[in-house]
């Protein structure tokens, strides 16, 4: 595995220390009056979900790990384990749930998944940045309310509640970003 310089660590690299794999999540590069410049690095254990703020000066080497990304196909879920499918191999995986977190009610049937592994473990998935859901309950449309900033609250169609424009009404399709769980467009 390649090794950088403490200087070089960036956000969304992943890192091998004190024996385990960590993403860095923030870096601060901080150069102080008095002695030399560092690295201010938080780190997300991608095991356990721990956290971790760790300093690196810039001659401090640490091992950049790189995960190997495969696209796989959702196909169902069994008792708390996502069973996806590899679209090359026709391989099936089993990985928990927990790793996609809060975003797992946008997991829809036959949605391609980006998986990250590191050797045979797999570390880290995550959904497409856009998804269509549909509307279950919100406010009714009210004609001539069409103030920019005003947002209602609706529930889509998978339990998630999010802040949709006035003139969106219930039963329709909408575009919602997984990452930050609001609504985008109309579909």
């Amino acid at each position: 595995m390649p090794k950088i310089n403490g200087n070089e660590i960036r956000p969304g690299n992943v890192l091998e220390h004190n024996g385990g794999l960590w993403a860095a999540v923030k870096v601060d590069h901080v150069k102080p009056g008095k002695g030399g410049a560092f690295a201010q690095v938080e780190m997300r254990n991608l095991r356990n979900g721990s956290k971790l703020n760790e300093r690196f000066r810039s001659a401090d080497k640490v091992e950049k790990v790189r995960l190997e990304q495969k696209d796989q196909q959702f196909l169902y879920e069994d008792s708390g384990m996502l069973v996806l499918m590899d679209t090359d191999t026709y391989d099936q995986v089993q990985l928990p749930s927990e790793l996609l977190g809060e975003r797992r009610p946008f997991l829809q049937d036959g949605m391609m998944v980006v998986v990250e592994y590191h050797e045979d473990e797999a570390l880290n998935a995550s959904l497409p940045q856009k998804v269509i859901c549909k509307i279950a309950e919100t406010e009714p449309v009210v004609k001539g309310q069409t103030a920019a900033n005003s947002f209602k609250p609706a529930v889509l169609d998978n339990g998630v509640k999010v802040s949709v424009p006035p003139f969106v009404g219930q039963d329709e399709d909408i575009v919602v970003n997984t990452e930050t769980m609001e609504y985008v467009e109309r579909a």
